[in-house]
């Protein structure tokens, strides 16, 4: 029988995106479990959900570091004590350093609320509205060195709807992350190396 894999999962707040992987981990019996959820911010309302499902915990605040490489040599002392086959990203506002990338190269997903390659980085939902565009929706990627630039391994869609606010569209669209990233993390460990193509799927 192979051996189970280890997660890692990294949030910043709520971790509703962590809850649907753990959800889901669980309803499905994944040959993988969720080792840990770690936060930098030792407030992140995730961390009591964890908690509660019986996953290691821990915090390694963002502050307090005297550089960002620091605070990720920190971090990543902190995941590895996991044994991690996968870290993800899930709602963790930190930028990370190109050594902390590297090491996990090929095994750290990120779910970002658009269709990639168009708009990276913040304020997402604004973005969409302001270019007019038809169809919006969220992307679980590798993460490279640039942000939000690593290949993507599937993407859900939704209507940009006459008079949506980016409160409603955000909110559609977190539905689909709900249903995206845990799909998204199993198939990576279905495929022969953990690599393979983008996946549309429709809403």
């Amino acid at each position: 029988m192979p051996a189970m894999k280890n997660i890692v999962i990294l949030i910043s707040g709520r971790g509703s995106n962590m809850e649907a992987v753990v959800r889901a981990a669980q309803a499905e019996q994944w040959p993988a479990r969720i080792s840990a959820v770690i936060s930098n911010k030792a407030d992140a309302a995730g961390l009591e959900f964890a908690a509660a499902n019986g996953i290691a915990t821990a915090v390694v605040p963002s502050r307090g570091f005297a550089s960002r490489a620091e605070f990720d040599a920190a971090l990543l002392q902190e995941i590895d004590r996991f044994s991690p086959d996968l870290v993800v990203l899930a709602g963790f506002m930190r930028i990370l350093t190109t050594p902390f990338v590297a090491h996990y190269a090929g095994r750290m997903l990120n779910i970002h609320p658009s269709l990639l390659p168009a708009f990276p980085g913040l304020a997402t939902h604004r973005q969409a509205l302001d270019a007019g565009v038809a169809r919006h929706g969220a992307s679980v990627h590798l993460v490279t060195t640039e942000l939000d630039y690593g290949p993507v391994l599937a993407q859900a869609q939704v209507d940009v709807l006459p008079g949506d606010t980016e409160s409603t569209l955000a909110a559609r669209v977190l539905v689909q992350e709900h249903l995206l990233l845990p799909r998204a993390i199993r198939s990576f460990f279905e495929r022969p190396h953990g690599t393979g193509g983008a996946a549309a799927t429709p809403t």
